[in-house]
């Protein structure tokens, strides 16, 4: 039997291109290899963390389902489901809560993350803390219980993710230890995922808070050009990869490499002499050309039929998760 993957992308706004290089387009490629049984879902109960308007989360889910088939996902290869169409993943995940110390939970580098990002001139980060909601804290619980209800042997992580695996391994062992062989214990799955940087700022990481830096899936040909026109290189006319010196030519480069499929290497070679223009100009072209092909896609999939898509593959989950499920409550004695 192939081995499961599983991995979901939370509905919390416009998608970029950094969602598409991180996540879509590995993850079509994931399903492309013929490797791995594939469960892709969206994650709206993880959104629920950033308290997003109704109507606006109603409509982020609608549009991602939509953008998850115009990537090229294709439901007779994976199953995509909608997370909060079943119960199963609240109901794991308080099981898997009495078995996590609150400490851990306190420790985990992205909750530290989000705090921070919500201190105050005079307050502190105990103070923070405390008004925090538990959803932010409880993150790597539901994690875990997303990969167990699936017996995922194989999750794709970003390395800011590492630790959240790490937690999930950990409650695998303690459970299985104690009522016997019951959850996988996933293992990461590392790729070349690009981390692109902001194009008005390679300090700050691509970014919907920042628009004008962020070159959004469904941007016009028009704003798709300006973006890159107006991009931020560096001092000094080479087209170098350089992170510590050049970081905005740089974070150019990873991009065109990324959409175009040619290596880093091959591309200083052939912009050797050239300027930031004829560069930017080409890298725009090779954008426009990947994008107008998905939103091309993207706009013959109506909602109705991207809803029916998503609610066969959910039936799919729910099946899957039950019988994990119902196999986790008789060893803890609740059936």
């Amino acid at each position: 039997m192939k081995p499961i993957l599983v991995s979901g992308i939370q509905p919390t706004g416009a998608l970029h291109l950094g969602n598409y290089l991180g996540a879509l387009k590995h993850f079509v490629e994931l399903q492309n290899s013929g490797k791995y049984r594939c469960f892709f879902f969206i994650a709206d109960l993880h959104a629920l963390t950033q308290n997003p308007d109704p109507r606006e989360l109603k409509g982020n889910i609608e549009n991602l389902m939509r953008a998850f088939l115009a990537a090229g996902l294709d439901p007779r290869k994976s199953t995509l489901f909608i997370q909060s169409a079943t119960s199963f993943p609240q109901e794991l995940a308080q099981v898997l809560a009495t078995f996590t110390p609150v400490s851990e939970l306190m420790r985990m580098t992205a909750f530290k993350e989000k705090v921070i990002q919500k201190l105050g001139k005079k307050e502190t980060f105990e103070e923070v803390v405390e008004r925090s909601n538990f959803g932010l804290a409880e993150y790597p619980i539901l994690m875990a219980a997303d990969i167990f209800l699936y017996d995922a042997a194989v999750v794709p992580v970003g390395d800011d993710q590492d630790q959240h695996l790490e937690l999930a391994r950990t409650l695998a062992r303690k459970f299985n230890v104690r009522f016997g062989k019951t959850f996988v214990e996933p293992k990461a799955l590392h790729t070349d995922v690009p981390r692109l940087m902001s194009l008005d700022d390679p300090a700050k990481k691509m970014s919907k808070s920042r628009p004008a830096g962020c070159l959004f899936m469904d941007d016009s040909l028009a704003e798709i050009r300006a973006k890159f026109s107006r991009a931020t290189t560096d001092s000094g006319r080479e087209i170098k990869y350089d992170e510590k010196d050049k970081p905005g030519v740089s974070n150019l480069l990873l991009i065109y490499s990324s959409l175009s499929g040619e290596s880093i290497p091959a591309l200083e070679r052939r912009y050797t002499g050239k300027g930031y223009a004829d560069f930017k100009d080409d890298l725009a072209n090779v954008a426009v050309k990947t994008l107008v092909s998905y939103q091309t896609t993207k706009k013959k999939i109506s909602a109705v039929a991207a809803k029916t898509t998503f609610t066969k593959g959910t039936r799919i989950a729910i099946k899957v998760a039950q019988k994990k499920m119902v196999e986790v409550k008789k060893k803890i004695g609740l059936a």
